[in-house]
This record gives structure tokens, sequence and C-alpha cells, in this order.
């Protein structure tokens, strides 16, 4: 089993911070971070000076969350092996209103601040073993977004926009490497033509959840324009399965009868793109449909109904089922709880780097790539070693010596002595009464 420095070193030593002592500085840290990846940032490290080297580790302009994460990413893409799959989600890391940070982004629907954290896991799609995080972006929501609604889809596709982390992320992974297939594996967050056409542009596979039932789709012979949920109509049963679902909130656990149909659609480009999808002169895209539809679900029951869009084949009922099975890996991403003692025989970390890589990460005080400057662990308090000391000497001195007699109070003309010597005045009773 790999040690936790060995690890670090593995994870974190080819690091381009600038200065070789940089990365060696944060080669340490990574090890301390990843000892006690649920304490803060002054716990896990050792000593009073690792902690302040820490903090100036943070205040390096070439120290960014790109340049120390990006070892990790290049690691795990060599460590895959046959057909991958890259399962994609976004986080948002909330810090709440009470914190005063320059330029952090909105969270929820505006009542919180931080950012989104945009995942992708990259797992051995026969074994679903956990190889680790290939690649990652962080979006910052600007405040007070009331004039984008003003906005038409020419004008919102020219801005920033969120839905962007996907391309980002599927750009920065690049095509896989030979013998390597990649399925991207995606919400309805993903469900856009430009998403597919990076995705086809990285020589990659996709199985994704189709966000709108209305958008318009080309089937059949003649490549009929119609939407999506009077396509699916059409569809027929290719066979069924049982699932056994967990209890959720308000719904107890049962087991659905699921039945799945297939078919076959181009996605058409839309009436407005983005000027780089419009250069590429794209046709439309070929794919694939699986529809999961819960057959008889029970009275109160929200009944289970998946349509993917993927570019594997799905000629067969083992075929369809394999592609449902992707997407329900897709919980791999929000799930991960192993620590550093969980790794991989070969080294690469796991996505369980909420521990050593997610407490590295930081929000940009200053919008874009930054040095890091906030842990994210625990808040930051500063810690007077001189006082510590001073305190676990006195404790020490107290518990060796004997406990004294208490002595009784005494009363001296309006003092009170106390147990401890300490003189305290109290009112002078009224001698007149």
């Amino acid at each position: 089993m790999q040690s936790v420095s060995e690890w670090a070193a593995l994870n974190f030593g080819n690091c381009e911070l600038g200065d070789k002592r940089r990365t060696r500085r944060l080669v340490r840290l990574a090890e301390q971070v990843a000892s006690h990846p649920a304490a803060s940032l002054p716990d896990q490290t050792e000593h009073w000076k690792d902690l302040k080297a820490a903090y100036r580790l943070f205040d390096g302009e070439e120290v960014t969350f790109q340049a120390i994460a990006r070892s990790h990413w290049e690691l795990t893409r060599q460590a895959a092996r046959g057909r991958c799959l890259v399962i994609g989600d976004t986080t948002e890391l909330d810090f709440g209103r009470l914190r005063k940070i320059a330029r952090i982004g909105e969270t929820g629907n505006g009542s919180g601040q931080g950012f989104l954290l945009h995942n992708a896991l990259l797992v051995q799609a026969q074994t679903a073993a956990i190889v680790g995080v290939a690649g990652q972006a962080i979006y910052y929501r600007r405040k007070n977004r009331t004039s984008h609604r003003r906005q038409n889809a020419a004008q919102r596709l020219a801005r920033e926009r969120e839905s962007q982390v996907w391309n980002q992320v599927i750009d920065d992974i690049g095509p896989p490497a030979a013998g390597v297939e990649y399925v991207h594996v995606f919400d309805r967050g993903a469900d856009s033509f430009e998403v597919y056409c990076h995705l086809l542009q990285s020589r990659s596979g996709w199985v994704i959840r189709a966000a709108k039932l209305n958008r318009y789709v080309l089937a059949g012979p003649q490549q009929r324009r119609m939407t999506l949920q009077n396509y699916l109509r059409q569809l027929k049963p290719l066979g069924r399965y049982t699932l056994q679902l967990r209890a959720r909130p308000g719904q107890p656990a049962r087991q659905a009868l699921l039945e799945v149909r297939v078919g076959r659609v181009h996605i058409p480009r839309p009436r407005h793109v983005s000027s780089e999808i419009r250069r590429l002169k794209q046709q439309p895209i070929a794919m694939n449909v699986v529809e999961v539809v819960e057959i008889d679900p029970p009275g109160g029951a929200t009944p289970i109904h998946w349509i993917l869009f993927t570019s594997l084949p799905v000629g067969s009922f083992e075929e369809a089922w394999l592609v449902i099975e992707y997407y329900e890996l897709r919980w791999l991403d929000r799930g991960i709880s192993q620590g550093p003692e969980d790794r991989l025989p070969h080294g690469v970390a796991t996505a369980s780097d909420s521990g050593p890589l997610g407490s590295l990460c930081r929000f940009d005080e200053r919008g874009g790539a930054a040095p890091l400057a906030t842990q994210i662990a625990g808040p930051r308090r500063s810690r007077n070693p001189r006082a510590a000391r001073r305190a676990a000497r006195l404790a020490a001195d107290a518990q060796a010596r004997p406990s004294p007699p208490e002595p009784r109070p005494r009363s001296h003309g309006g003092t009170v002595l106390s147990p401890s010597g300490h003189a305290r005045r109290f009112p002078r009773p009224d001698r007149r009464r």
C-alpha cells in the first residue's frame, strides 16, 4: 500500500509553481492535508512555521488552482485503460453571507456566496473502479444578474455563460490516448448542441440525459422534423428489467419495473449558436435514444422516466442496458467518500480529493486564475505559539502541585478575599438600618 508521503510526491512533485522550493512546500502541505482531510488548515499543519509557510505559498502569483491540480489530472489520464467513463457534474461551494470575500460569485438563488466547481471523474467502465479526477473548472456566478433576463438569444451566446464549463473541461481532457475510449456521462445540464460538437472534436462518446421534450429532432428515413415528445410515442419496447430503488424523502424504498425503448434521431443545429460553432459548419448530429419508463408505479411515487442520448450502439437489449448502467454510475461523482488510505494501486488519487485536492482548492479573490488565498477545509484563525506554550506550562504546573485546602472567605471592611487570593469589592452594608 502506498504511503501518504509517496502519494503527495507522485501527485504534486511535478507542479510548476515558479520555484522548486514552492513545489517542495506543496508536497509537504499535501502530505499534511491528506493525513487529516477533515481538519482546518491550522490543525492540519504540525507547527506554526508550517502554517505560515502555507499562507506564503497561497499568496504566490503562480500558485493557482490549475497549477496545483494539473499534475493529478495528467496522472489520471495516463492511468486510463480501455473504455473509461468520464462522469461530469458540478458542485456548489457556499461560504454563506457573513464572510467578506472580494469578487466572489453567487450561489443558490443569490442568498449565498461561493463558486461552482465542475468535476470530471474518470471511472473504468467494466469494473466501475475510480481512476481519479481527469479535469476540473471553476466558475463564478456574477452578482445582480437581472440584466441577463432582458437579453435575446444572440446576446446570451456572446457573453460568458455558466454552461461553458462543460465545453471547457471536455477540451481540457482532450481526445483519448491510443487504446483508450472515453465515454462522457452527463446529466441534463449538458444537453446542448455545443457540447455535442465539442465531444465530436475530442473524438469521445457520450451518454447524456435529454433536458427538453419539446425540442425538434429529425427522425425516420425521410428525416422528418418533429418534437422529441412526439417521436418517443412511436418507439416500441425492447425489453424490461427491475431496479431496486432506495428510500428517498417522502418516498419509501421500492422495486420498479422498467421498460426500455430505443430509437435513432439527428439533432439539427439551432438557429442561434455561438461564433465558434458557426465556424464549424456542423451538420445535424446523429445519435441513438434510449427511453426508460417505469411501468405501473405505486400511487404517490414519482415514476422513473429517463431519456438518454448516446453515441454508443443500442441494437440489442444488452447494449441498451449497458448505456443505462453507465448513466446510473453517474452517482459515483456525488457519493465519493474514500480517504487517502483507499487509493488505487497505481498511486493516482481518487475523487476523494475533497481531502487533498478539495482542501487545496480555493476561491478566487481577484477573478480568474489567481493565487490560492483561502483554505476551504476550515476558517482561517490565528494562533499565538508563545501564548499556547505558556498556557500548557501553567496547566502542567497546576496539575503537579497538590491542591491546597480551600480557605474560608474573609470579610474585611467591604472586601472579600476569594480562595484564589483576589480581592473583590461588594457594597458596604448600611449600618443605619
